[in-house]
């Protein structure tokens, strides 16, 4: 991993204009995420850890502090494609097939027909949908059609994956597989990618590095190296490193519900 951070939050906060007065849904953000990194944001729901995720990407601008991916700032990070956004619904245009939807941002982007052809197949493969390009959403289930968003938002090959909560709506068994298929998927690739979730088991399984944010204003209450292998296997959840983790997880969130 390199010294320079991939992506560097400094004293970032924003706060909303609402008819209720101003809501604080970010306060004194720090953190510095590295090349290669696997980074889960987890919390309660209004803790700011989708609106910190939408600063990165240029869908929500701070009114406070800075943030910079990849040196510059996140709109230039957006014109430059430094990253692809993986939303909580797959967000799949149901008339376009699922190479049609891969295509879309590529068509976008003005690449040609032929690597836009060979793109698609090669991101097709990596989320072993290689069989369904001439499917249409609805012929898929929702596992599939989350891996199909995720194949769209790695098309044009951004070092960089935001994802948020792509896999709460679905049930623990796909969830589980998912999450088996997306780390393998990062450790081929080596992206770095920030993740959002409700799950702490999730959270855990899945990261090099675990952000605990609380809510009131949004804030960071605790970040956690994770300790656990590259290689792990969905068994591994039961070892006393494991719930060790998770424990300090459940700490952080518990702690951030405290009094102020």
């Amino acid at each position: 991993m390199t010294n320079n951070p991939v992506i560097s939050a400094r004293d970032l906060s924003l706060t909303f204009e609402t008819n209720d007065g101003p809501v604080q849904a970010l306060t004194n953000i720090n953190l510095d995420i590295s090349k290669g990194e696997f980074v889960s944001f987890i919390g309660p729901s209004g803790c700011g850890k989708t609106t910190f995720l939408r600063v990165m990407a240029d869908l929500e601008q701070p009114t406070g502090g800075q943030i910079t991916i990849n040196d510059v700032s996140p709109a230039d990070a957006r014109k430059s494609r430094a990253y692809g956004y993986v939303f909580q619904a797959a967000g799949l245009y149901p008339w376009r097939t699922i190479g049609g939807n891969i295509r879309l941002p590529l068509e976008i982007m003005g690449y040609s027909k032929s690597d836009q052809a060979k793109r698609v197949q090669d991101v097709l493969k990596l989320v072993e949908l290689s069989d369904f390009e001439k499917k249409f959403p609805w012929q898929l289930s929702g596992g599939m059609q989350q891996r199909a968003s995720i194949a769209r938002a790695l098309a044009f090959d951004a070092d960089i994956l935001l994802m948020d909560e792509p896999f709460g709506a679905l049930d623990e068994i796909v969830r589980d597989h998912l999450n088996e298929q997306l780390l393998d998927l990062w450790r081929r690739t080596n992206k770095t990618i920030g993740f959002v979730t409700h799950s702490i088991p999730e959270a855990v399984y899945l990261s090099t590095k675990i952000v605990v944010m609380s809510p009131r204003p949004g804030r960071i209450s605790d970040i956690i190296e994770s300790t656990l292998p590259d290689e792990r296997p969905l068994e591994i959840r039961d070892s006393p490193e494991f719930i060790e983790i998770a424990q300090r997880v459940r700490e952080g969130l518990r702690a951030g519900h405290g009094p102020e």
